[in-house]
């Protein structure tokens, strides 16, 4: 490129500052590119006390947080090329808003693309507007869950699909997974873990012992003191009750 460029590179991980750093010296020669920013405090340092870079390559993930954090303390005009190891389907919105972005680990042809598409643009100004900022905030924040576990058949090891299984329930301190087809695995992990870690809009703790996914419910009858009782499928050795006290939030998870 003709025109002389000043490059903010904001990047917590030291390696891929790096490597985005000899990539950018490969492809242009005379740019200056800053140290490494690694945080969202250095980045707002940086911006609010030096002249505005020509370019801003913005990883997502920062030391102390999402970057979109920055927008909102500071009124970014600069371009900026997003970096982050996010997959392309939780990167939606940035096509919907044109915003360019660039998968780590990067490669020298997808950022040469992105300064290219740059280069035909950099006299627009690239401004992240208010709602796109905030429907990308709430797509990275978005909780990821379980998707399967790993098990061991003798001397094999597979993996158990989330959509397989029916429930969960401890036994003398053993957590099990009872397949939909009535095979049951032993994992490793406890049930107290595994409920931070399962999709509340499908599974739900009946009580201490058993983790229910919602298929797998057949039938729901009133039990002593308030409690309910469960008709599972598979069936199970396991008196399979809702507590006392679980029952309106298990009502209301039915419900919604």
């Amino acid at each position: 490129m003709a025109i002389s460029m000043d490059i903010l590179l904001i990047e917590d991980e030291f390696p891929a500052y790096k490597r985005l750093q000899k990539l950018l010296r490969l492809q242009l020669p005379n740019a200056q590119i800053s140290e490494q920013m690694e945080s969202i405090s250095s980045a707002l340092n940086y911006l609010q006390n030096k002249p505005a870079p020509t370019l801003i390559f913005m990883d997502i993930q920062l030391a102390d947080g999402l970057s979109f954090s920055i927008f909102e303390q500071y009124d970014i005009q600069s371009p900026v090329i997003f970096t982050t190891a996010f997959d392309q389907y939780a990167l939606k919105a940035f096509k919907v808003h044109s915003i360019d972005y660039l998968l780590k680990p990067i490669e020298e042809t997808a950022l040469e693309n992105a300064l290219s598409k740059y280069k035909k643009y950099y006299q627009t100004k690239n401004q992240l507007p208010a709602q796109a900022l905030q429907q990308l905030v709430q797509q990275m924040q978005r909780p990821t869950y379980r998707e399967r576990f790993l098990v061991k058949t003798g001397n094999s090891l597979g993996y158990l699909s989330i959509n397989e299984i029916a429930y969960f329930y401890s036994d003398q301190s053993l957590v099990f997974a009872k397949k939909t087809n009535g095979k049951q695995h032993h994992l490793d992990t406890s049930l107290d873990q595994l409920e931070k870690e399962l999709d509340p809009a499908h599974f739900f703790r009946v009580s201490r012992k058993i983790i229910v996914q919602l298929n797998a419910i057949q039938k729901i009858d009133p039990y002593f003191n308030g409690r309910l009782l469960l008709s599972l499928f598979p069936e199970t050795d396991l008196q399979a009750t809702v507590s006392r006290d679980r029952v309106n939030d298990f009502k209301a998870w039915l419900d919604r």
